[in-house]
């Protein structure tokens, strides 16, 4: 079993310090009765997690096919249920490629590599929320 930690220190009303196995702090922090918060907050954390876990996994497929990519972006929206708890119910995710020749047939398969077996967070996720993709392709000058 892969067992992680993270530990949690309290800064002040909503707000904490994080740090998790790789030792770099990061701060969150909820909002409260309409208070702005300092820090983004753990439902947003979700989404950059989902983000970031699908982004490597689709980076690290492209560069297998020996795909260059000049820029890549994802865009991550969710959804969230009205009552308590509000877990996310609808996610999002847009995939921007930019690149020379990208081939359609590649960038689809690296996101649906990573839906269906290696983005982790993804398949926790769609254990919730219904996971919906999209992608463009823009290609490089």
């Amino acid at each position: 079993m892969d067992k992680k930690e993270a530990a949690l220190h309290h800064v002040k009303a909503f707000a904490f310090l994080a740090k998790a196995g790789s030792n770099h702090w990061v701060p969150v922090e909820s909002a409260h009765q309409g208070e702005p918060a300092a820090a983004t907050g753990p439902m947003e954390l979700v989404l950059v997690a989902l983000g970031g876990c699908t982004g490597a996994d689709v980076v690290g497929i492209m560069e297998k096919k020996r795909a260059v990519l000049t820029r890549f972006e994802i865009n991550v929206s969710g959804e969230r249920a009205e009552t308590h708890p509000k877990v996310y119910t609808k996610i999002h995710i847009e995939y921007v490629f930019e690149g020379k020749s990208l081939k359609p047939n590649d960038v689809e398969q690296a996101i649906e590599l990573s839906r269906t077996k290696y983005c982790s967070v993804s398949a926790m996720l769609g254990k919730t929320a219904e996971i919906t993709h999209s992608y463009k392709i823009l290609e490089s000058r």
